[in-house]
């Protein structure tokens, strides 16, 4: 296996993940992405590089926002791809990617946090860890990796009242 092949490629996108807050009255920013240093600290192996496609908040998607990911899992020479995403449209992006996974066998892998990782009581890392172990051994397709679960990507919602998601 190539070098390309095997490396695993990571999206970020913004969201939660990757939030800052400099005070109880300030409203968020998110910051640069804390990705690559979570995963060295998890003293991650597995070849992996990251790349910023943008920072915002998934509330503030567009379609061109969404068309530009599509484009990048599309593109990408890498068959596995975390992506880091928002929680509230999380599913959505699962499914504008949809077809690409199976049918360019690439496994794609969404992950996001419902508090960002600079907190000390995060999901973040936790989420990410299972995202990276689902896109090297989930099949090619669309998933999506929160609350312990990996779930597919055209089978899953974000349940606001319990803050999880669930089998949609």
């Amino acid at each position: 296996m190539t070098e390309m092949a095997n490396e695993i490629l990571l999206l970020t996108t913004g969201g939660t993940i990757d939030k800052l807050y400099f005070d109880a009255l300030s409203e968020y920013r998110i910051g640069d992405s804390v990705v690559g240093r979570l995963l060295a600290t998890a003293r991650v192996a597995q070849p992996f590089r990251v790349v910023e496609l943008m920072r915002k908040d998934s509330l503030e998607l567009t379609d061109e926002d969404r068309a530009a990911i599509v484009q990048a899992v599309r593109e990408a020479p890498n068959a596995r791809i975390v992506i880091t995403h928002g929680t509230d449209t999380m599913a959505d992006t699962a499914r504008a990617i949809g077809g690409i996974g199976a049918a360019e066998n690439k496994t794609v892998v969404l992950v996001g946090a419902l508090a960002p990782a600079r907190f000390a009581e995060s999901d973040a890392p936790f989420n990410l860890g299972m995202a990276v172990a689902a896109v090297q051994t989930a099949a090619p397709g669309v998933w999506i990796a929160m609350n312990g679960t990996i779930f597919p990507g055209d089978k899953v919602r974000k349940n606001r009242a319990a803050n999880t998601f669930e089998a949609a």
